[in-house]
């Protein structure tokens, strides 16, 4: 399916235009991709065309399939597409994703708002009040997690946007236990694990993505939200939306997540996020109706 153009069901830009749609997705293994993260399993020969969307010490990092790009530069034409990330957003800005700017981006987890590329303040100060009220401060969790690590698996300690926390770890040297102890320990006071990759996440509960995306709804009057995403951190925004898709790769997969409005793709890989362009764009063009 690779590098294949849309059939004669692409729909156009004034069908896209026929109503509010928000189109919100998590970047990371679900739109684009590292060379780890291809997840190529065809021949080299019939390996489809790349395009490098991010740079990083003056070297490519991320890609989408040409296909996808082209297609999510249509997309981004027609409907208020949010790319939706839980990197920071000196992270974000290396970025390069087809087709106009998005007005609206989503970055922390949902810390902050960007409206044509600033923080909004008002959602900063949004966040703030939810995060003091409902939640245990990032300093403890840090000091937990940073306390209870094994240095023999241990690789780095960050703290994003003063906001959340992780490690970043040797995968194979890590004991299954110490992720469920941690969850565990992290529930009880408000924050949320997530294991991604060579990343655990520690997360407070009430930094999400939905939230976000909810206030992007608001201000635009969207009628209908479509989503996707691969990770547990992506699990509020896929049940928040009205459709949704998931890769059949990464933490959602792995575990099993289903929900009833939420399609489970076959494909994994850089292929599935090109699927989640097509599926994107057939959701455009049909509002309303499942994919």
């Amino acid at each position: 399916m690779s590098g294949r153009p849309l059939a004669h069901h692409h729909p156009s830009l004034e069908a896209l235009r026929a109503a509010p749609l928000l189109v919100a997705s998590d970047l990371d293994r679900t739109l684009i991709y590292s060379a780890a993260a291809l997840g190529l399993a065809m021949p080299d020969a019939e390996a489809p065309r790349l395009l490098c969307v991010e740079t990083y010490e003056r070297k490519p990092l991320s890609y989408m399939t040409e296909t996808a790009a082209g297609l999510l530069a249509e997309l981004a034409a027609g409907t208020t597409f949010v790319p939706a990330t839980t990197r920071t957003r000196e992270q974000y800005g290396r970025i390069h994703l087809p087709g106009p700017a998005p007005e609206f981006a989503i970055c922390a987890n949902g810390g902050h708002l960007l409206v044509r590329g600033e923080s909004d303040p008002d959602w900063q100060r949004t966040v703030a009040e939810r995060l003091a009220a409902q939640c245990a401060p990032l300093d403890e969790i840090r000091a937990h997690l940073v306390r209870t690590a094994d240095p023999a698996w241990l690789l780095k300690e960050r703290v994003a946007e003063d906001l959340f926390a992780y490690l970043v770890v040797e995968r194979p040297l890590l004991p299954d236990t110490w992720v469920k102890d941690l969850t565990g320990w992290a529930d009880e006071r408000g924050w949320t694990v997530s294991l991604q990759g060579r990343k655990i996440y520690a997360v407070p509960r009430p930094l999400t993505k939905s939230a976000a995306v909810a206030e992007v709804a608001r201000r635009t009057g969207a009628s209908e939200i479509l989503a996707a995403g691969d990770s547990l951190l992506d699990a509020d925004l896929l049940l928040a939306a009205d459709r949704g898709w998931r890769p059949g790769h990464g933490e959602l997969a792995d575990s099993g997540w289903h929900a009833p409005h939420v399609t489970a793709l076959d494909e994994r890989g850089v292929a599935a996020g090109e699927e989640i362009v097509r599926a994107f764009l057939r959701g455009a063009a049909s509002p309303g109706h499942a994919d």
